[in-house]
């Protein structure tokens, strides 16, 4: 049985978009993702150093970079790249090792 896999994407806002219109961008994507066979979960989180968390749970490695790849041929695909930074934005794929929920 394959391991669920933490799609994290780390990156830092573009000069002057504020965090109210970031999620308005990110929530462009959503309908895309929840049609994505294998999603599971998905938050978006900031830290204090202002520095943002888009993290995405799929059901297999095969599935987070298929639709990786696909991501970046959407419509929507181009607003939000423009929103980052550039230079900031790192993704990673890990196996998900334990999990845990209330």
């Amino acid at each position: 049985m394959s391991k669920h896999v933490a799609e994290i994407v780390t990156f830092k806002l573009a000069e002057g978009v504020s965090e109210a219109d970031f999620i308005v961008l990110s929530q462009a994507s959503e309908s895309f993702v929840r049609a994505q066979p294998g999603f599971v979960h998905r938050q978006l989180s900031c830290g204090e150093d202002g520095r943002w968390t888009d993290y995405v749970i799929w059901a297999d490695m095969e599935t987070a970079k298929s639709v990786a790849a696909e991501f970046h041929k959407q419509d929507f695909c181009a607003s939000l790249m423009q929103a980052i930074a550039e230079g900031t934005a790192q993704m990673r794929h890990e196996e998900v090792q334990w999990s845990m929920a209330s």
